[in-house]
């Protein structure tokens, strides 16, 4: 009786954590959404922008820098908090704060008053993604790169349905109820992590008292965690370097592309999203450092096949460098907590900052080579970084 007892507890108890892990990872993975549904939402608005506020196109860029570089300052401080806090009541908060800003954007009535705004929803934006990292790393006892794989398939989508909302709606009403609608987005996208993401159990809280400053020194001293780092920035310098200069390329002869086939582009995130998931199991099964490698060959591959003038490859080659660039970037967070032994969310913050100041160089640093050498150069540039962050992590990573 005892053993039929057991057997009928382990059937009823297999289904219920079965079901809680997969609302776990829906938590997960709306929470990827809600961090990157606004950040770079204003992309395809900025020429309406630049004609409705009479700005310049580096002024009116302005939208999306302010957010960007919000992020690299708070990211650390979102880790701080989340290690004082806890993690879901870090994450929680910053999703529906998130939506403040995002409204009030619409009620602006100078560039200068829509970037202050976009500056304070890159201020939130750590609270999600970057506490999110630390949790995947904290509760998950096996499959933590599956996990933060599929983290990042909701980052992906985020980002996609974020510039593609943004351009429908900014076409058919105005660019004030294009955020209205990502503020309500947002909003359901809070209320879902909320419901769905369990509190955390093996959270250690840090000490009343206790300085935040040494462990970020401590983090900084250590070399696999600033490899980590130097990974981090090569990885979103790829990305924003490619799909910044791409547009210049394509626009140009023999390709002649308009804008709503340069908007289309971003289809081709949605590739990434699906192989991302599947490429988190080889993270588990083979180490990040040959997922890593496996992951930035075949982008210096996608980005070399830009070369060649055929949209059709163009397109494939440029699948394959942001599906590349989304399984390094699991590599890397996810080897962020198997390197971090404390204030795992603050060593998160910074790879978020290091991501993002990566970021800012890949969006201005290949215009120097634009100039001199055209879309040829910038390939070079963006080959010759994805090799460095290959040799970095030979060098530095250990599974």
């Amino acid at each position: 009786m005892e053993g039929m007892a057991s057997t009928a507890l382990w059937k009823r108890t297999l289904p219920h954590k079965a079901k809680d892990s997969r609302t776990r990872t829906a938590a997960v993975v709306c929470a990827g959404f809600c961090a990157f549904l606004t950040l770079f939402a204003p992309q395809p608005l900025l020429p309406m922008l630049s004609a409705t506020f009479h700005a310049s196109a580096a002024a009116v860029s302005l939208v999306v820098t302010a957010s960007t570089v919000a992020v690299a300052l708070a990211a650390p401080l979102a880790g701080t908090i989340a290690d004082r806090l806890g993690r879901k009541r870090t994450i929680v908060p910053a999703a529906f704060l998130l939506v403040v800003p995002t409204l009030l954007a619409a009620t602006a009535h100078t560039l200068g008053q829509l970037v202050f705004w976009r500056f304070w929803q890159g201020v939130f934006t750590p609270g999600i993604f970057a506490v999110t990292i630390a949790y995947i790393n904290e509760e998950w006892e096996a499959g933590a790169g599956e996990a933060v794989a599929s983290y990042v398939t909701g980052t992906v989508l985020g980002g996609f349905c974020g510039r593609m909302v943004a351009a429908v709606v900014a076409a058919h009403f105005s660019w004030q109820w294009a955020f209205v609608a990502l503020a309500i987005l947002n909003a359901l996208g809070g209320i879902a992590i909320w419901r769905w993401l369990p509190p955390g159990k093996h959270f250690a809280r840090a000490r009343p008292g206790s300085s935040t400053i040494r462990p970020m020194l401590r983090h900084l001293r250590n070399p696999r965690l600033m490899a980590t780092y130097a990974v981090a920035f090569c990885v979103m310098f790829t990305l924003l370097a490619t799909f910044t200069y791409i547009n210049f390329y394509l626009a140009a002869p023999p390709f002649h592309l308009g804008t709503e086939a340069l908007a289309a582009l971003f289809v081709v995130y949605l590739v990434g999203a699906v192989i991302t998931p599947f490429a988190g199991r080889t993270i588990d099964q083979l180490g990040h450092r040959p997922a890593l490698i496996i992951a930035f060959a075949g982008g210096i591959l996608g980005v070399l096949l830009t070369l060649v003038y055929s949209v059709p490859v163009v397109m494939l080659g440029l699948a394959i460098c942001c599906t590349g660039v989304f399984i390094a970037n699991s590599a890397g967070s996810s080897y962020v907590g198997v390197v971090a032994r404390e204030a795992r969310a603050a060593a998160v913050g910074l790879y978020v900052t290091f991501y993002y100041m990566g970021g800012s160089f890949g969006s201005a640093l290949p215009g120097r080579f634009w100039i001199h050498g055209g879309w040829p150069a910038c390939v070079a540039l963006v080959a010759g970084v994805q090799v460095l962050t290959i040799a970095i992590a030979l060098v530095f990573w250990r599974n």
